[in-house]
């Protein structure tokens, strides 16, 4: 019996770019939030779960059987991305409410620094020159896009730490998630993360937030949007092309994101978009091109 082919990396690729494009969104959704950042991190992680129990409640009971943990170290395992991502999303929602939201992805999203060290560091992973003169290249970009926002854009030196500080988690949530893919498929990685994330979440929210719920429609569709757009399928995508693709590279690919959360910032919420930041953009994508090839 011929084995079933495997998706090409290709494919995978164009899974990544589309994720990264669909999360690129997601700051706009917790700007427009009536909600605060940690309740809106919280219904991000939370209201995802709806939409996954239902995938795995739909899928055969033999798969789902083989995607169990057997151990409290495999429960440890599919759980700590979840523990990172509540950093990432704790860290990032604060600091969009408190700088601009092209600095705050920017920022955020500087993770390619620490996958890339901790990859060599942690599991002794070869990095290329070629890989190098890329990342370089595209944290050029992104320090050019992060200069042209600050010139026209809010910016907060506090709100621009806590970016900061959201990108050295969502690195880690990376590397964890990519030691991950080999044992357990998109689904059960998604769904064990995002659980693990909203139980750390919530607490923080009900303790720190004056209101938990939404109290309109509008509200609700916000953070619906949020959970099922963006983090279910921006991530399940990214989640799907960790299979194939390596997490130094799939990291850099998300420098996507603040190209993206840029243009739409500008176009929907009137933030500032010159030239500068134009150029940054183009740069970023020059060197994701460029890492490819090594």
């Amino acid at each position: 019996m011929k084995a079933p082919a495997l998706p090409s990396s290709g494919l995978s690729l164009a899974a990544l770019v589309a994720g990264a494009v669909i999360i690129g969104l997601s700051p706009i959704f917790v700007r427009l939030s009536e909600l605060g950042p940690m309740s809106t991190a919280f219904w991000r992680v939370g209201l995802a779960l709806l939409p996954l129990l239902a995938w795995r409640a739909s899928g055969p009971a033999a798969s789902q059987a083989n995607q169990n943990p057997r151990s409290l170290r495999d429960v440890a395992a599919l759980a700590l991305p979840g523990v990172l991502l509540a950093g990432d999303l704790l860290a990032w929602h604060i600091s969009i409410h408190i700088t601009s939201v092209a600095n705050a992805t920017l920022l955020a999203n500087l993770a390619p620094i620490f996958v890339v060290l901790g990859n060599w560091l942690l599991f002794r992973a070869t990095v290329t020159r070629m890989f190098l003169i890329g990342l370089a290249l595209s944290l050029l970009g992104v320090a050019v896009l992060s200069r042209g926002g600050a010139a026209g854009g809010e910016s907060h030196v506090g709100g621009d730490a806590l970016a900061f500080l959201a990108a050295a988690f969502y690195a880690g949530y990376f590397l964890a998630l990519s030691r991950l893919r080999s044992r357990y498929s998109t689904l059960t990685t998604l769904l064990w993360s995002s659980g693990a994330a909203a139980l750390c979440i919530l607490p923080v929210a009900l303790v720190f937030e004056p209101a938990l719920w939404p109290w309109t429609i509008y509200g609700w569709a916000i953070v619906l949007g949020l959970a099922w757009v963006c983090h279910v399928g921006g991530q399940g995508l990214i989640i799907y092309a960790l299979a194939l693709l390596p997490a130094s590279f799939s990291s850099l690919t998300l420098l996507i994101q603040p190209v993206v959360a840029a243009c739409v910032a500008w176009l929907v919420l009137n933030e500032p978009l010159g030239g500068l930041q134009a150029l940054g953009g183009a740069i970023v994508v020059a060197g994701i091109l460029l890492a490819r090839r090594g």
